[in-house]
């Protein structure tokens, strides 16, 4: 049975303007399961002024702690729904289930974060040179807030950027990608029953014209946005136009570097779980894996034999170890990289293809790949793949680890797998990424901050640092003496 969804504006369920719908795609086995509305430039400008309306009547006048008690009644539901929603989101995106249900319990953990900032927004008392005046600086929300998500982890994405805006008194349009729509117009559903007024959290569905109506509306006052360097491109130089900020969280061709003294069994599952979760489409995959010379073979050798082993399968059972590329696209454009490895003259060492056998025959399977002896300038190792594809290069020493390392437009994450504190603390400083893990591997928390630098985008999500990217400073003077002054006179 297909389930036909509506958008969801100003706290009510309504159609699509342009009467269009996009299909809802099982990347398993290829069947439409739902439907989704495609917006139009009308539907966007509704949600826009809903959450304008809502920020301006009701929103901004709420204090921390009711924002708190909304927010912390909407994670209980999130948590309450996981494994409804983790099954959702496997049937859309095609990830394995042992992941999303586990993302869906840890998006509660993000809303609950955030809830407990709502009513600690302090500003600060700057002592000034002048006497008998006191000066301060105030964090107040922007208004209304554009959260634009990628296919590979709905939910999660948006729990990066929603809760933190709505604790800062923000309200929200969101836009979720058009490959996986469901959760979050599902996750409205637990809007309305925790009790948010009306526009505070809207969401448009649709292509990249609904994104680019929703960047381009005068009545946003900020984006925040996840997706390739590409659409950041285009979104970054749209909002600029209209001057507004952005938030940029893009990709990454993140270095997993391995050092002889590592503990080798550690660094191994690391390696995999940096680039075969999630099948490799997360934008932290450990996708580059740098290994110095004296573990390299046993490195490689103990990789492909454990890829090889790898359970691919219907991604709502909990036995698949891997689940299917999210969409035709992306598994084509997974194959073509692969090709290309070959071609360069990258040694293949496991998989190299797609995976059509059996149960496999209908999905979006591909198997998980090695290449060895990659060399860093080949296109396989510079391009983001968003794949399980990794591409293994050896190194001599430290310096050359950083050089190699470095040596991308990227900047997003790294890894260092080392039994020496000193050179830990050294790779961490050497490192130009947002994130460095030191003997793990794609570990998140609500507390830490996320973000990257270069072509990995700019600013930071989650944390402290991801709720004042929805703040903005006021300054306030105040002049409490008895006396006329000149502003530019300074009494000593």
């Amino acid at each position: 049975m297909v389930e036909a969804y509506q958008l969801f504006i100003d706290g009510a369920w309504r159609p699509s303007s342009t009467g269009e719908t996009l299909p809802a795609i099982n990347p398993f086995n290829q069947e439409v399961w739902a439907t989704i509305p495609s917006a139009g430039e009308a539907d966007v400008e509704a949600a826009v002024a809903a959450a304008r309306r809502a920020y301006e009547t009701s929103w901004r006048q709420t204090t921390g702690l009711q924002r708190a008690t909304l927010l912390n009644r909407l994670a209980d539901l999130i948590e309450a729904e996981a494994p409804r929603l983790g099954l959702l989101e496997t049937t859309d995106n095609g990830k394995v289930i042992r992941e999303t249900g586990p993302q869906m319990v840890y998006a509660a953990r993000v809303f609950r974060y955030f809830a407990g900032y709502a009513d600690k927004l302090y500003g600060s008392v700057i002592p000034l040179d002048q006497r008998g005046m006191m000066d301060l600086a105030l964090r107040e929300p922007y208004g209304v807030i554009a959260a634009i998500t990628a296919w590979n982890s709905p939910i999660a994405l948006m729990s990066n950027k929603v809760p933190a805006a709505l604790a800062a008194g923000n309200c929200v349009v969101i836009k979720p990608s058009e490959h996986a729509s469901v959760t979050t117009l599902e996750f409205c559903k637990l809007v309305e029953k925790a009790g948010f007024p009306p526009g505070v959290i809207n969401v448009v569905t649709g292509d990249a014209r609904v994104g680019k109506a929703l960047v381009g509306s005068p009545g946003v006052d900020k984006v925040s946005f996840t997706g390739s360097p590409q659409v950041g491109r285009e979104i970054a130089a749209q909002a600029g136009r209209n001057l507004r900020p952005v938030t940029l969280e893009l990709g990454g061709k993140s270095p997993n570097i391995v050092f002889a003294d590592a503990d080798i069994d550690r660094a191994v599952v690391g390696a995999l779980a940096g680039i075969f979760g999630a099948t490799g489409q997360t934008c932290v995959a450990g996708s580059r894996l740098l290994v110095q010379r004296p573990v390299y073979d046993q490195m490689v050798e103990r990789l492909a034999e454990r890829a090889k082993q790898i359970v691919l399968g219907d991604p709502r059972d909990a036995a698949t170890e891997m689940g299917t590329a999210a969409n035709e696209p992306q598994f084509k454009r997974i194959l073509d990289f692969i090709e290309s490895a070959k071609t360069e003259g990258a040694r293949l060492v496991a998989g190299g293809g797609a995976a059509r056998e059996g149960a496999l025959a209908n999905g979006f399977f591909v198997q998980p790949t090695i290449f060895a002896d990659v060399r860093n300038d080949m296109r396989v190792a510079q391009e983001e793949i968003f794949g399980p594809v990794l591409s293994i290069i050896p190194f001599d020493d430290e310096a050359e680890a950083v050089a190699l390392g470095n040596a991308s437009t990227y900047g997003l994450a790294a890894g260092v797998w080392t039994r020496d504190i000193t050179r830990a603390m050294r790779m961490i400083h050497a490192m130009r990424t947002g994130v460095v893990w030191v003997n793990t591997y794609r570990v998140v928390a609500a507390q830490a901050p996320f973000g990257g630098v270069k072509d990995s985008g700019f600013g930071r999500e989650r944390g402290e640092h991801g709720l004042m990217e929805f703040t903005t400073t006021k300054n306030v003077m105040i002049d409490f003496s008895d006396e006329a002054r000149d502003p530019f006179a300074i009494k000593t």
